[in-house]
């Protein structure tokens, strides 16, 4: 499928929003609520944040945003596409230009923490050079939790 495009997007859009209560809820489904790390809108709305929506004809079919965290390193959250439709490289897609825009941001650094009963999201990661790295920010050691980086400028 390559009908789907990928634009720059406000969160609070009605149709993403229906799309994130999906993730929320397939997040939910997966984990406790004390490991569950889901931002809020706001904060998904903040100028340190490029989010992405990816849509086929007007249905918005997977989202991902980019944390610029002070210039140090990007922070991957919320990268989703709706089940039915992963075979279609959208989340791949997604994921190159979220290392698009964090090359022009000038981040040498890209990060992330997912979950361990996420293998879809694991497979994209390696296969797109993510390696494991230690918890991150404010992350703390959790056996649910897998954190991974991946380097994109060198200093």
């Amino acid at each position: 499928m390559d009908n789907f495009v990928i634009r720059a997007s406000d969160p609070a859009e009605p149709k993403i929003g229906h799309l994130l209560e999906k993730l929320n809820q397939y997040l939910m489904d997966l984990y406790p609520p004390e490991v569950n790390y889901i931002p809020s809108l706001e904060s998904l709305r903040q100028p340190n944040v490029t989010f992405l929506a990816a849509c086929v004809q007007e249905e918005v079919v997977g989202c991902a945003a980019l944390v610029n965290q002070q210039g140090k390193y990007g922070e991957i959250k919320r990268l989703f596409v709706t089940p039915e439709l992963r075979r279609f490289k959208i989340g791949d897609r997604l994921l190159a230009t979220l290392e698009e825009y964090a090359i022009s941001f000038k981040l040498p650094w890209m990060r992330l923490e997912t979950g361990v009963f996420q293998p879809e999201a694991l497979k994209l990661y390696e296969k797109r050079g993510y390696q494991p790295c230690p918890p991150f920010g404010s992350y703390k050691e959790d056996p649910l939790s897998i954190f991974l980086e991946k380097q994109l400028l060198r200093s």
